[in-house]
C-alpha cells in the first residue's frame, strides 16, 4: 500500500467532507465519530463533487440529486445513483489523515 498524506484531522468536519487530490484522483475525506473514511469525490450518477454534500450517519449525500453513499462500502443507499463509488484505505497518524488510492477497497475503479 502507498499511503499519502491527505489532510490534517482538524480539517475534516463531522458534517462535511474535505476534498483532496491524490495521484490525480479526487478524494472526499469524511469523518463519522472517531472514524475517517475516503471515497472518490465524484457522484456515480451526476458526476459532481460529493465533498460539497452533507455527511451524516456514515453516509455522504450528493448535493445535486440527493443520492447517498455508504462511506464504508461506497454503495449507493438512495436513488437516483445505482453504481458505487470507489473507497480507499485510510490511516490516521498523529494529527494527519493518510489515504491509499492505489487499490480501492471495494474494487471500484475510480472514474
Amino acid at each position: 500500500m502507498a499511503f499519502q498524506r491527505a489532510c490534517a484531522t482538524s480539517e475534516v468536519r463531522e458534517d462535511q467532507a474535505t476534498a483532496v487530490s491524490l495521484d490525480g484522483i479526487d478524494v472526499a475525506v469524511a469523518k463519522d465519530g472517531e472514524d475517517f473514511y475516503a471515497v472518490q469525490d465524484l457522484c456515480s450518477h451526476a458526476h459532481v463533487a460529493l465533498s460539497e454534500g452533507e455527511v451524516a450517519d456514515c453516509a455522504i449525500e450528493c448535493w445535486l440529486h440527493g443520492s447517498t453513499f455508504d462511506l464504508r462500502t461506497g454503495k449507493p443507499m438512495a436513488l437516483p445513483a445505482s453504481e458505487p463509488v470507489a473507497t480507499f484505505a485510510v490511516e490516521v497518524r498523529g494529527d494527519d489523515v493518510f489515504v491509499d488510492v492505489t487499490t480501492p477497497l471495494n474494487g471500484v475503479t475510480p472514474a
